[in-house]
């Protein structure tokens, strides 16, 4: 076999260089003028291909050859990107104190607009004063409903409750701090009352500028009627919260007032 021959035995057959060396490291012999191929490029003219560089497989599991045929190129590990390496788990990050719940009611957005407005102030208050306030005037709202259907006010309601719940004769001095009410206030409801019947003046005998007043027979009734259906819907009012938040409830507002009224009475002293 002549030199020219030997050589061209060394390719593979299309025309391209010999092949790689042994994959150690060391770089075949080529002959005179040719660019030794490292170990670190795979060997052109391998079997199978056309004398491309490969290129990476596009992972439809066809052993490792591109759709051209070409083999795989895999990366070593020094040029895999960083992203590919599996990330720790991030921990979430725990609230440092309490969360407090997001409002959403009336009060609440008042509250933020005097926050934005006027940062410098202190609105604790408002959350539970006008929350106080808000659902009172609601709750009147709807049990003021069958007073209307009878014919009463809710102060004149008010005053025959009184006569009701202590079961004996009342003076109008002493409805006025029962309901709460000023004496004229009183003197006119009591007026309206007598005139439809629900209540009935006694003057007192050793005292005619003094009355003794108590509730008629369809006075008590007309009191008895409606009560029960006030109770079934405060019930349904309070049924969103379980027993022991409406005893917490209960308890809270229970303390406020005493305070406020323990107060009032300081200051009319």
């Amino acid at each position: 076999m002549t030199a020219t021959q030997g050589r061209a035995a060394a390719g593979n057959g299309a025309g391209e260089g010999p092949a790689a060396g042994n994959g150690a490291g060391e770089g075949p012999m080529t002959g005179p003028g040719e660019r030794p191929v490292t170990g670190a490029e795979p060997a052109a003219g391998g079997p199978g291909t056309t004398g491309d560089r490969p290129r990476s497989g596009d992972g439809r599991g066809n052993g490792g050859r591109t759709g051209s045929g070409d083999p795989v190129r895999r990366a070593r590990p020094s040029e895999q990107s960083e992203s590919a390496q599996p990330s720790e788990p991030v921990e979430p990050v725990q609230p440092s104190g309490p969360v407090e719940p997001v409002r959403n009611d009336t009060v609440a957005a008042v509250v933020r607009q005097w926050q934005t407005v006027r940062p410098d102030l202190d609105t604790g208050p408002m959350e539970i004063i006008g929350r106080v306030n808000r659902c009172a005037a609601l709750l009147q709202q709807a049990e003021d409903a069958p007073l209307r259907r009878a014919g009463l006010s809710r102060a004149e309601f008010d005053l025959l409750g009184a006569l009701r719940r202590t079961g004996h004769e009342l003076t109008p001095g002493e409805l006025a701090r029962e309901t709460f009410s000023s004496g004229a206030a009183v003197t006119k409801r009591l007026k309206q009352l007598t005139e439809r019947a629900l209540v009935e003046r006694r003057v007192d005998s050793r005292d005619r500028r003094v009355a003794h007043l108590r509730l008629t027979d369809a006075g008590r009734d007309l009191v008895d009627g409606i009560m029960p259906e006030q109770l079934v819907y405060e019930s349904a009012v309070l049924s969103a919260l379980d027993d022991g938040r409406q005893g917490e409830l209960a308890d809270l507002l229970g303390e406020l007032l005493s305070r406020l009224e323990g107060h009032m009475r300081a200051l009319r002293v």
